[in-house]
């Protein structure tokens, strides 16, 4: 049937992926309508961490300065034996990333969301509604009929896409039949939010303790909060290890009555599981909807956005025309290895701090112990695997790595991003000649390197395509790398690869 379409885009979620989501859309012009279920955004702290990725992508939107005003920042992420010997450090976590902002970003989750939905209130062309109830879905060639329970009754939604952003039980996966791989990692932690009176009587840096006797987390938040996460041992209950007393015994050796008061004390699961299909049809998953992580690679939330990142500017093109349905058909095999890269480095880590056998602890700190002595510890930034197929140009140099964002060599405060806005990019060394320029769509720029606008990033730019060795480079909107080449050979390819 045919549709009077009420939004070219349903998002069901108004966490911080679908709302970034639905932000990115409509920057290019895609309507948008966000059905969430819950009143308001949770309250209480919940994701920890994002990366510079992220505040890249917050940058689009106008919200890196405001968001980082609320992060706080540390140099290394240290992994502790229970009497302090270091097994694991990964530093340079203050360090700016190449996404042009620090590596590491200790963020307050509401604060985010509260500048992610006061942006939204702002815009035309996107709208959130509040206390709606996905009900289900009919999906036709034409699009998507969605049903929600609201306040107001039941109402009815046709889009051209509906996309399930809305958390670990989606009801959006559930309802189009998608089921997890389970990737085995099922461990209940303790976590414990406190709100910081004194800095000075807390760590600086992001540990993780490594005793057997009660495995442990201690980490920065932003808007002057820390948290601890404590293992719960099998046998305990979430009631017990709930009881203030319990949680007093706990907390004892960290000495910091006074440093701190208590926020939040809750009970998390932490799961490792990969949806098989994110997309089925006209509808698609992303966020926790998707994956779910352990969060000692601290990636959830940025696995989020970055399936945000990907996905806005595919299913612009397609709501638009201007790119065929299967340039969708690229989401998820661009995103899922980069996602399991993310959940085999949380469960290594999970595992490495989850052992409770004293026996087995003490030979996981021998071996590893040796190991850094004779300085093989895999110390320094982590990394997760590029783009390898998908809507990039296969075999040629950098295609599907992250492109760099750099700063300007006369005023640092502005970034790359600034000066050449939204869209992909071809940044080239050679003119572009007229007869190509003609058939190239008008969200691609044309960037030359002897253009004046951007003689503060030349250098930079030059440096970057003199390693791969290239005329050129054709920068996705996402800021992954479609391919290098020449100017006229990437144009060619990417209109044919994704249009």
């Amino acid at each position: 049937m045919k549709y009077a379409y009420d939004c070219d885009v349903l998002i069901v979620g108004g966490g911080p992926t679908g709302v970034t989501l639905g932000l990115l859309l409509v920057q290019q012009g895609i309507s948008v309508i966000i059905a969430e279920r819950e009143t308001d955004i949770y309250p209480l702290p919940r994701a920890a961490h994002v990366d510079h990725e992220v505040m890249r992508i917050f940058q689009q939107l106008g919200l890196a300065e405001a968001i980082m005003a609320t992060s706080r920042h540390t140099s290394r992420y240290d992994f502790l034996t229970a009497s302090g010997e270091i097994l694991l450090r990964f530093d340079g976590s203050d360090r700016i990333g190449q996404g042009g902002w620090p590596g590491a970003n200790m963020i307050h989750q509401p604060s985010v969301e509260r500048a992610l939905r006061n942006k939204l209130a702002h815009e035309e062309g996107i709208a959130l509604h509040s206390q709606w109830t996905f009900v289900g879905f009919d999906e036709d060639q034409d699009g998507i009929n969605a049903t929600f329970d609201t306040p107001g009754g039941q109402v009815s939604l046709q889009a051209k896409y509906l996309v399930g952003a809305d958390g670990a039980r989606s009801h959006v996966r559930e309802m189009s039949g998608i089921v997890f791989d389970d990737l085995k990692f099922d461990e209940p932690w303790l976590v414990i939010d406190t709100i910081v009176q004194d800095y000075s009587r807390l760590p600086e840096v992001n540990l993780q303790i490594c005793d057997p006797e009660r495995p442990t987390t201690c980490v920065l938040m932003g808007e002057g909060r820390h948290r601890w996460e404590f293992m719960i041992k099998p046998g305990e209950t979430p009631e017990q290890v709930l009881d203030d007393a319990f949680i007093e015994r706990l907390m004892k050796p960290w000495e910091i009555e006074g440093a701190v008061t208590f926020e939040r004390k809750t009970v998390y699961r932490f799961n490792a599981r990969v949806a098989e299909a994110w997309r089925k049809g006209r509808v698609l998953l992303a966020g926790d909807a998707a994956h779910q992580m352990p969060p000692f690679a601290g990636q959830g939330l940025c696995s989020g956005m970055r399936d945000a990142a990907n996905l806005a500017w595919k299913l612009a093109a397609v709501a638009r025309g201007k790119s065929s349905d299967l340039l969708l058909e690229s989401y998820q095999p661009e995103r899922e290895p980069n996602v399991r890269g993310i959940i085999d480095m949380a469960i290594m880590m999970g595992q490495t701090v989850c052992i409770t056998d004293p026996l087995a602890a003490a030979e996981r700190d021998r071996q590893m112990l040796a190991v850094r002595a004779a300085g093989g510890a895999p110390d320094g930034a982590i990394s997760y695997p590029p783009i390898s197929v998908g809507c990039i140009l296969d075999g040629s140099p950098g295609a599907g790595t992250y492109f760099p964002q750099p700063r300007s060599t006369t005023n640092p405060s502005i970034r790359l991003d600034d000066v050449l806005g939204t869209g992909a990019w071809l940044i080239t060394r050679e003119p572009v000649p007229t007869s190509v320029t003609e058939t190239l769509p008008s969200s691609l720029r044309i960037v030359e390197l002897t253009n004046p606008k951007i003689a503060p990033f030349q250098s930079d730019l030059d440096n970057w395509l003199e390693t791969c060795g290239a005329a050129a480079v054709l920068v996705r909107p996402d800021r992954y790398v479609f391919g290098t080449g020449t100017s006229v050979q990437l144009a060619h390819a990417y209109d044919v690869s994704c249009r």
